[in-house]
């Protein structure tokens, strides 16, 4: 346990932090996990749908610090494609 009072301070900010990066996370998780469902079900037009609700959140994430911006690239282009597939086989 820290006996400076700078470093408690720092600890409780890192605690704030590190819940809502969690809940930030763990929500982006959410919001693919729709994404990909609705395109495995077929559903392009709802796929399309999250697909923009997610990538919206994702780059809130990146803008926040929460998620690297290579990182959310990453995962926005990875629904995009599963988005696409699912358009194309209709």
């Amino acid at each position: 346990m820290a006996n400076i009072k700078s470093q408690i301070k720092r600890n409780r900010q890192n605690e704030g932090r590190h819940t809502r990066n969690k809940a930030v996370r763990s929500a982006l998780k959410t919001y693919a996990k729709g994404v990909r469902g609705r395109a495995a079900e077929g559903d392009a037009e709802g796929a399309r749908t999250g697909l923009a609700r997610a990538a919206r959140e994702i780059d809130r994430a990146a803008s926040k610090g929460t998620l690297h911006k290579r990182a959310a690239a990453r995962r926005k282009s990875r629904l995009a494609r599963a988005v696409n597939r699912a358009g194309s086989s209709d």
